[in-house]
């Protein structure tokens, strides 16, 4: 089992950046692969963005794809997300999640972290 925690998130003007941050315990996490999602209030949580357990392969939501980055360290037990160009739309709660069977935006994750609230003003 893994447990994740997030860290990073605020209050950032459109056209910002900010990174977040995703740490993980438990077990030797090059095992798991990661994702980022994000959820506002009503709405389905979403799918933002992929990392394979090696860190070789990313995938992207199109509304992120040219603006967000996903990032692995597994010698630091790390995952990140980098985020520029920051849009009003992209405020929410983000998630980061891990799965030792699959990855991509399919996947069902087993293991989430507890979120960490993103706020882009106009």
């Amino acid at each position: 089992q893994v447990q994740l925690v997030e860290s990073g998130g605020g209050l950032v003007q459109a056209g910002g950046s900010l990174r977040l941050s995703c740490a993980a315990s438990g077990r030797t996490f090059n095992d798991y692969t990661a994702a980022w999602f994000r959820q506002t209030p009503g709405k389905e949580r979403e799918f933002v963005a992929g990392i394979t357990w090696s860190g070789v392969n990313t995938y992207y939501a199109d509304s992120v794809k040219g603006r967000f980055t996903i990032s692995r360290d597994n010698l630091k037990n790390m995952v990140y997300l980098q985020m520029n160009s920051l849009k009003p739309e992209d405020t929410a709660v983000y998630y980061c999640a891990a799965d030792r069977g699959c990855w991509g935006s399919s996947c069902e994750y087993d293991y989430w972290g507890q979120g960490t609230q993103v706020t882009v003003s106009s």
